[in-house]
């Protein structure tokens, strides 16, 4: 990727930007407009928040992580570098809060599915963690995450987990036997999260199903 306009624009609720410059120039200007109206902190560091989450993206997309630091994140979003260091206090707890929220958001749109019989289940969850796990931006943060210092792959392996372990409550209820959770995960998740962090070929949809097969 060669722009910040090529981060998607659901990566943190962010809304469409017109260009990379136009991240500071917002960010100020709504750091103006709140302190002129006298509107509340909480929403002006919302606002911040949101503007240096961008920022990363956009730096991420530009430079892949290489030259991500504290003050050129700053100067992207329009604030003080104080600010980011008062509030993440490192580069690497700032990718922790950008990669939590982006992750969060995508599990979201992850729909568990309900087919009646837990391994077609398995096939199509699977097959929708790896097509997020394929996105362009979510390789860039989940490595500029880890490279940092922060799991970028743990931070969203809890709501993972979840939607694992209802799928498998499910089966239960309806008379299974399904495996341990965990086990599943072994066999499921590690090997598409290694893949997707790992190599330059992250797992294929259609690979992710064949995944299931490995179930004892």
């Amino acid at each position: 990727m060669t722009t910040a306009l090529a981060y998607r624009s659901d990566l943190c609720e962010y809304g469409a930007m017109s260009s990379p410059t136009t991240v500071a120039g917002e960010a100020s200007a709504a750091v103006r407009a709140d302190a002129a109206a006298g509107s509340r902190p909480g929403g002006r560091s919302a606002r911040v928040r949101a503007s240096v989450h961008a920022a990363v993206v956009a730096l991420l997309a530009e430079e892949d992580g290489e030259v991500l630091t504290i003050p050129s994140v700053a100067a992207r979003a329009g604030v003080h570098a104080t600010t980011l260091y008062r509030r993440w206090g490192s580069i690497a707890d700032l990718l922790g809060d950008v990669a939590s929220s982006r992750f969060s958001g995508a599990n979201d749109e992850i729909v568990v599915p309900d087919t009646g019989n837990l391994r077609d289940d398995l096939r199509q969850w699977a097959a929708g963690v790896a097509a997020d796990l394929a996105d362009p931006d979510v390789l860039l943060l989940m490595r500029a995450t880890i490279g940092a210092g922060e799991s970028g792959g743990c931070l969203c392996r809890g709501d993972r987990m979840e939607q694992l372990e209802a799928m498998l409550e499910r089966e239960r209820e309806r008379g299974g036997e399904p495996p341990e959770a965990e086990h599943t995960a072994d066999i499921l998740l590690a090997p598409l999260y290694f893949r997707a962090v790992f190599t330059e070929t992250p797992g294929a949809p259609a690979w992710a199903r064949s995944l299931v097969d490995n179930l004892a």
